[in-house]
């Protein structure tokens, strides 16, 4: 991929967070999609959202994939570390460079072909073993990458630039995160960047998986009349169902709801959401009644946004595996390696 460095000039005057930085800080290079692509919004909330966080860009870890939605990560960030890795496999190399160094901020970026097609097995894993990551997938419901085939996200009567019908059943990852028992599912749309951002300060201070679908319009291939992706049916057929407000700890809490109205959800680290209930009835906290929810709003043709579901983290990728508190990669070599005496004393216990 091409990267085109920024200018590194910045007006005095501009905001800085309790780091010192600016949201330029947090940029990357220059964008190489097309103008006007979902993607470079969505790269848009993810400065704000690391700005507003005060995050150290040398402690996170930006992953990906293949595709469109994978040359993200070089547009913000630039301080922090990086793995562009092969197709769908971006999964399996967040949760290996998790289990080598807990103390970074994973994310990890991919797109609908990417995740729901050569990937969905290693997503479906992640989302299992709870790795403690981000997980943003930029659906545009196209292969914008090599023109524009339907992907396993396009819905049945979507109808591709050139005019076909796809008429195959679409992969709802928001439904699989759900079913494989992921405890922050969200979706949003990257043309909300007022609803996106807030999703995005929650989901990085939920402990294990946290997965956010954005609808993501392909301006070149996907952004026509008849595509269920573009701008104008997004826009449309969105359903917020709940609206989220995040509240770092730091911060007192002055807003007030009326009874009844919201629900505040403390995480683990100390932050709270607030959910403001949109649809009647609505629980953020239980699975099987949000699965049936989002099926009834998908089959009037709408599109459900906002913090969907929210649980306890419970345990996460380390907690099953009992490792070290320390970081493996900051642990010594005798530490890592104690000798062939360790290892034999250790073998006689299983004889």
């Amino acid at each position: 991929m091409s990267y085109i460095a920024k200018p590194s000039a910045r007006h005095p005057k501009m905001p800085v967070n309790a780091l010192g930085l600016t949201a330029r800080d947090y940029e990357g290079s220059m964008s190489t999609l097309c103008a006007g692509c979902g993607h470079d919004s969505v790269t848009a909330a993810l400065v704000q959202t690391f700005f507003e966080l005060d995050v150290q860009p040398h402690l996170v870890g930006k992953l990906s994939g293949i595709g469109c939605s994978s040359k993200t990560p070089a547009y913000f960030m630039s301080e922090a570390h990086g793995f562009n890795s092969v197709h769908g496999r971006m999964p399996a190399i967040a949760a290996g460079a998790n289990a080598a160094n807990r103390d970074l901020l994973y994310v990890g970026i991919s797109g609908d072909g990417d995740s729901l097609s050569i990937g969905l097995g290693q997503f479906c894993h992640a989302v299992r073993r709870n790795v403690d990551m981000v997980y943003v997938l930029e659906n545009n419901g196209v292969y914008g990458l090599t023109k524009g085939q339907f992907s396993a996200s396009a819905d049945v009567g979507s109808r591709s630039k050139t005019g076909e019908v796809n008429g195959q059943g679409p992969i709802d990852p928001v439904n699989v995160a759900l079913t494989l028992g992921a405890t922050f599912v969200a979706r949003s749309f990257s043309g909300d960047k007022q609803q996106l951002v807030p999703i995005l300060k929650a989901a990085f201070s939920h402990k294990g998986f946290a997965f956010v679908d954005v609808i993501s319009p392909c301006v070149t291939f996907n952004d026509h009349k008849g595509s269920t992706k573009s701008y104008a049916h997004t826009r449309s057929h969105m359903h917020e169902v709940i609206e989220t407000d995040f509240v770092p700890l730091r911060a007192e809490i002055k807003t007030e709801y009326a009874e009844g109205s919201a629900r505040a959800v403390r995480m683990h680290d100390g932050s709270v959401i607030r959910l403001r209930k949109v649809a009647e009835g609505y629980d953020p906290t239980d699975r099987a009644a949000v699965i049936e929810y989002l099926g009834s709003v998908a089959r009037r043709g709408e599109i459900s946004t906002g913090l969907l579901y929210v649980g306890e983290a419970g345990l996460d990728m380390h907690d099953h595996a009992n490792t070290t508190d320390t970081a493996l990669v900051n642990l010594g070599y005798e530490t890592l390696c104690p000798g062939s005496q360790t290892l034999a004393d250790l073998q006689k216990e299983w004889r």
